[in-house]
């Protein structure tokens, strides 16, 4: 593929309609018409309405459920590469399917490495997604994957907000890395929730390893499904002593009864980013948008310019 710069065309699913629009508005183009329709039975239809050969073309949809999302991409990946564009980039925000990384039990599908497979044989050229469940999934493609962060959204939040005596912590022992970052940035300290889960969207807070007493604690987290994890770690960190416990976490898939659990617990609030769209309001989540990001690293795609420069918080690049 030659590196000649190719024209910049930016299109979204109806998974990502609000974020898309606000990236496009970033990158100061207009979105790219992209028709979607159901036939009567459900079948999805799609259709570009604009010429789009030749183009750098990124598509951008969340693939959280239902399952008509990533079939959506899919369908406009194949309709997009059928209209002949140069390069074809799906912009995934929120990568579903992904917390099915591994065989943990005899006879189960890997969900992650089957999407992955799903995107790159629908004619993909590249992915961009936003803090994966588990990284190894980037090993699963066999195109370019550029994995960028919400922690540079989140870290200039925090530091606006200046909470006193700040403490972060994960709401298990594999957010461990998660944390340490957050606390590494901003100059605070860190602890670990052990936790034991019984089943799939069910655990138990088992203990708080570090001191929060007294201390205002911020929970990271990438996703939060249930609310069953991230309540009870906030419970954990209540009884042990701290003070104000606050939220972060990028992806607010939110099923069930987690908007309830959330109003009723002790968080004094939880910042998510717009990567899924919020099914209901809720006076305790605060929306932060990740669409500034996700623009600079299309734009940079586009110039052939590093993205990793991104990921430089301290700077202030975004």
């Amino acid at each position: 593929m030659s590196s000649a710069i190719l024209e910049l065309d930016v299109c979204c699913g109806r998974a990502s309609s609000e974020l898309g629009q606000k990236i496009a508005e970033e990158l100061h183009k207009p979105l790219c018409n992209l028709e979607i329709k159901n036939f009567s039975d459900g079948e999805i239809w799609v259709k570009f309405g604009s010429n789009i050969r030749g183009t750098d073309l990124f598509i951008v949809q969340s693939t959280n459920p239902p399952a008509e999302n990533l079939m959506e991409l899919l369908i406009a990946i194949d309709a997009a590469k059928r209209a002949s564009a140069r390069r074809i980039t799906a912009v995934i925000p929120y990568f579903g399917y992904a917390r099915q990384d591994r065989k943990d039990q005899p006879r189960v599908s890997i969900t992650a490495k089957l999407c992955a497979n799903l995107i790159t044989e629908a004619g993909a050229d590249r992915v961009i997604t936003m803090d994966l469940h588990a990284p190894q999934i980037q090993g699963f493609f066999d195109i370019p994957m550029d994995h960028i962060y919400s922690s540079i959204v989140f870290t200039k939040l925090l530091r606006e907000i200046n909470i006193e005596n700040l403490v972060l912590s994960s709401t298990d022992v594999g957010g461990v890395k998660m944390a340490r970052a957050y606390a590494h940035r901003l100059g605070a300290e860190f602890v670990i929730i052990n936790k034991k889960r019984e089943r799939a969207n069910s655990s138990e807070v088992m203990n708080v390893i570090g001191n929060v007493d007294g201390k205002n604690v911020c929970v990271v987290d990438d996703l939060i499904d249930t609310g069953g994890s991230f309540v009870n770690a906030v419970t954990a960190l209540k009884e042990k002593g701290a003070e104000k416990i606050y939220g972060a976490c990028t992806h607010a898939v939110l099923s069930g009864n987690a908007h309830e659990k959330i109003e009723n617990s002790f968080l004094e609030k939880l910042y998510v980013t717009d990567t899924i769209p919020l099914k209901q309001k809720n006076s305790k989540i605060e929306v932060v948008s990740v669409a500034k990001v996700i623009a600079e690293a299309i734009s940079r795609t586009n110039q052939y310019k590093s993205i990793s420069s991104l990921f430089d918080v301290d700077k202030d690049k975004i």
